[in-house]
């Protein structure tokens, strides 16, 4: 598949990340980053970053990002979904790379969509088990922060953390309390600061946690300052 042009579907974190780091080394041409914020909020859904720190990322690792507004309707956020990669099939993509682990509702939903619009669905990650994610994310450098979880399950104190070998070797206790690893569930989401294929560091200098009720209450890590830093 060496120089098939692509998008990859982009949430910031290291699940997206990584798919996208897999399918760069599969050969696949990426050019751009497509990301959705919410209507509502004006910032990325369910990790609550700002548009500008996305930004920052798509800066540091030399893609172009596309950012489209979605509605919460699931039927709404299917026509936003196609329409956005309706827009890069006219600028030659042939294939959207995604980070799914092992929710077939999801993967399912994702093969449709994509084959209905005639461009492929590639999953790098599908199937993979999870600690082995976490292990391979971890071992290549990357480096990523918690910034939503839900609260039923967390307390402000993982609001902020690394994902890091500290946070691998407490996979286990996650796992006692049936959580995924990974966050497949949406237990929780990050943002990815660093890693091999990236230019530049990000920075986090100002953030605090917040706690959000909704269908699920939530802890934020509300950033409000980063940094980029050139690396050696």
């Amino acid at each position: 598949m060496n120089g098939v042009v692509v998008a990859s579907s982009w949430s910031g974190g290291k699940d997206s990340c990584l798919a996208l780091y897999k399918a760069l080394q599969q050969g696949y041409q990426v050019k751009y980053l497509l990301h959705f914020i919410s209507k509502e909020s004006k910032r990325s859904c369910f990790h609550g970053i700002e548009s500008r720190f996305m930004r920052m990322q798509a800066d540091s690792l030399g893609i172009t990002l596309i950012q489209k507004e979605v509605t919460a309707d699931m039927a709404e956020y299917e026509k936003e979904f196609k329409a956005a990669v309706t827009e890069l099939k006219k600028d030659g993509i042939k294939g959207l790379v995604c980070g799914d682990i092992y929710l077939l509702e999801h993967q399912n939903w994702i093969e449709r969509v994509c084959r209905e619009l005639k461009v492929d669905a590639i999953e790098p990650l599908w199937e993979r088990p999870t600690e082995g994610i976490i292990d391979e994310f971890v071992g290549l450098g990357f480096e990523a922060v918690i910034v939503s979880a839900k609260a039923d399950l967390f307390g402000e104190d993982f609001i902020g953390r690394r994902i890091d070998q500290n946070f691998i070797a407490g996979i286990d206790n996650l796992k006692k309390k049936n959580i995924c690893p990974c966050g497949e569930n949406g237990e929780f989401h990050s943002f990815v600061v660093d890693g091999p294929i990236f230019k530049e560091s990000i920075q986090i200098t100002k953030s605090k946690p917040v706690l959000k009720d909704g269908f699920w209450r939530h802890w934020f890590l509300d950033i409000q300052e980063c940094k980029t830093v050139k690396k050696q």
